[in-house]
């Protein structure tokens, strides 16, 4: 075989090499892994509000969004006075992982609603890495009637933010762990995993149609600029996913902005280990009590 001709059958396969891997890592992205009521029993820990210690009283029903019918808890807090508090997880998490917070809270709320966004958890659909997913939010206030307090962690927490630049329902925030652009907090998941995070996760983003414009005006610090309700950001000075730099932007530009740095936190188990869910119930109780009176 003549020299040229190696080297364009080499530059054809590595093209398709590389066109396969975008195609895989965009996919993955919008299928993240699912936790579901099994994942938890084989965890051993609680997988609804009622398995909590003590238990908290829960109804389940749906609510339905760009066509996809959604799961929601709705729990009885304890404090029939207190706000309506709204959970809203991050990528590759599911309503699960509201349960240690409702756990914390339930003394504040007269209610907590935490829901499946889509692709994840139980709820159908694909993952769509934050640009459609604040209509779903939309819809669920609209479900939940009346004022809330947003509470939103990592993916959840940018969307807290957009939804409340210009809904008047929300009262306030509270953003766990948020990040400012898509890419940088996908690029330190896949390196923790060993996967692939340079020049292939930018062309999956471009792909999603993440880049270019829509980055832009996604960015979670303009929008916090517009945002005139209190909001309390939570980070942990040891995130690993996203920069602890984002969450201090983000509450640079909010006018009525929080921040409060978890010492040693990682970006994960705010709530799982004692010392930081200690910490985190402290701030966020002392935040509710002084920002949203019952």
């Amino acid at each position: 075989m003549h020299i040229p001709g190696l080297i364009t059958l080499l530059a054809i396969s590595g093209l398709i090499y590389l066109a396969l891997l975008v195609g895989l890592l965009a996919w993955g992205l919008t299928h993240p892994p699912r936790r579901t009521y099994s994942s938890a029993v084989a965890r051993g820990v609680p997988g609804s509000p009622d398995e909590l210690t003590p238990p908290l009283h829960c109804d389940e029903w749906t609510f339905t969004s760009r066509g996809l019918t959604l799961p929601a808890w709705d729990v009885r807090g304890l404090d029939p006075s207190g706000p309506t508090i709204i959970f809203t997880h991050g990528w590759g998490d599911s309503r699960l992982g509201a349960l240690p917070r409702m756990h914390a809270l339930a003394p504040l709320a007269s209610r907590l609603i935490a829901w499946d966004l889509p692709g994840h958890g139980e709820a159908p659909g694909r993952c769509r890495l934050g640009r459609c997913e604040a209509v779903d939010l939309r819809a669920l206030l609209d479900r939940a009637a009346g004022p809330v307090a947003l509470y939103g962690w990592s993916l959840g927490a940018g969307l807290c933010i957009e939804v409340a630049s210009d809904d008047p329902r929300v009262l306030a925030i509270i953003a766990e762990a948020p990040y400012r652009f898509q890419d940088a907090s996908a690029r330190n998941v896949l390196r923790g995993a060993g996967l692939p995070s340079g020049c292939t996760l930018d062309l999956a983003l471009l792909l999603l149609g993440m880049k270019g414009r829509w980055k832009l005006r996604s960015d979670r610090a303009r929008l916090a600029a517009h945002v005139t309700c209190p909001m309390l950001v939570l980070h942990g000075t040891e995130d690993e996913v996203c920069p602890l730099s984002d969450a201090r932007a983000i509450a640079a530009a909010a006018p009525r902005a929080t921040l409060v740095e978890i010492e040693g936190g990682d970006h994960n188990r705010l709530w799982t280990e004692a010392t930081w869910s200690g910490r985190c119930s402290e701030a966020v109780r002392a935040f509710l009590a002084s920002h949203v009176a019952g």
